[in-house]
């Protein structure tokens, strides 16, 4: 009989799982478009679970997530549930405007049927109780599928496999077995094992060879991180708090490291997590293999070079201006103009009449891509929010 899975106590205030799903005969079936599509189905459910994607992988033939759950709120009481209007701002993730208009339309009447109820008094106690059930039932419909894990990785995975199917124009199952997953103690308790999991998950397609580096595989979270894509960040932030703080021995506290070039400022979350996941790149274990007849010894899963690791040390994870140009893509491809604020704000003035009234000015910066004032680059386009196109 297959056991329970493993989920967290009541106790901890988020719990953080690994998981992990393969393609049914592991065959190799995704490329750019499913990875992509993946992608955008795993935000979308996460915003509308109320979880965190905390580190992540798309590979050809499965996927890694390293996901936080915080626990489960009071339901019961309306200070800890998401209101009405959060609520459905959550499923216009998922559903078109049409389905999240009825359900508006449909919470606006139950709504003021139980102000009428309430106007009435004794009267109007009994449909009171009953809408309030009403009200009740129809959030519960969609509270079920928030806060877990197993509700989460389950609406993923089917959304992408009817996704899949249609587009490919196949039947049938796509993962070959449930998920599996492994609990994994968060870094607010002082412990690197979430770290050491996201290190393990974004060198992926290092290990595969896929890529050298895994800020150029666009379908993992430090590549979006360093390209700007703002949960990507957030989720690696989660990853980093114990590579930035230490703990106080008298409050027991966690608290952030100065940076170690003594100029004051805190450390950088994804620089400390690209030291840490540098620091566990090297290629693993060795085989023999033949090669034109001679014996030669082969990692049995590839890495970085030492060379290129002791780089990233020596610029403490720094990545330079080159390297995070080459991460942006979208601003190169999709940001309509590029350069000074002066320079996109000119150009803004002169085209005002394609924008609407509500647009100000015309320059967007570029986060995180400049080393100074001076360096500061502006695109006319905000694309913060996926970067990577």
């Amino acid at each position: 009989m297959r056991q329970p899975r493993l989920k967290a106590s009541a106790e901890l205030p988020v719990a953080y799982y690994h998981c992990v799903s393969r393609v049914v005969n592991r065959d190799f079936v995704f490329g750019p478009e499913e990875k992509e599509t993946f992608t955008r189905f795993m935000r979308q459910y996460e915003r509308f679970c109320g979880v965190q994607v905390v580190a992540f992988c798309v590979m050809s033939n499965h996927f890694h997530i390293l996901l936080g759950v915080p626990q489960r709120p009071d339901l019961a009481d309306p200070g800890q549930r998401p209101s009405d209007a959060e609520l459905l701002s959550r499923l216009r993730s998922l559903y078109s405007k049409q389905v999240v208009g009825t359900l508006r339309q449909r919470f606006a009447v139950l709504h003021q049927a139980l102000a009428e109820a309430e106007k009435l008094g004794a009267d109007g106690a009994a449909i009171v109780d009953n809408t309030k059930a009403d009200l009740n039932a129809l959030r519960m419909s969609f509270y079920s599928r928030m806060w877990d894990v197993s509700a989460y990785m389950k609406a993923l995975k089917q959304r992408f496999t009817q996704w899949f199917n249609s587009t490919h124009a196949r039947k049938g199952t796509l993962w070959e077995e449930r998920f599996k997953s492994v609990l994994v103690e968060g870094s607010a308790e002082g412990s690197h094992a979430l770290a050491a999991m996201a290190a393990y998950i974004d060198l992926n397609p290092v290990r595969a060879g896929i890529v050298d580096d895994p800020k150029d595989y666009r379908w993992c979270s430090y590549s979006q991180a360093v390209a700007g894509h703002k949960p990507a960040h957030e989720g690696l932030r989660a990853a980093a708090l114990w590579l930035t703080h230490i703990t106080e021995k008298r409050s027991n506290r966690m608290v952030p490291v100065d940076a170690t070039d003594g100029s004051g400022r805190k450390c950088d979350p994804l620089a400390a997590y690209r030291v840490w996941m540098f620091g566990k790149a090297e290629p693993q274990g060795q085989k023999e293999g033949q090669k034109e007849g001679e014996a030669k010894k082969q990692p049995i899963k590839k890495g970085i070079e030492r060379e290129r690791i002791r780089e990233v040390l020596a610029t403490k994870g720094k990545l330079s201006i080159a390297e995070l140009l080459q991460c942006r893509v979208r601003h190169f491809v999709d940001g309509a103009v590029l350069g000074s604020r002066e320079f996109v704000n000119t150009i803004f003035t002169a085209e005002r009449h394609r924008y609407g009234p509500r647009r100000k000015d015309g320059a967007r910066k570029i986060q995180a891509l400049q080393a100074s004032k001076e360096d500061a680059l502006f695109a006319m386009r905000d694309i913060r929010k996926d970067a990577l196109g």
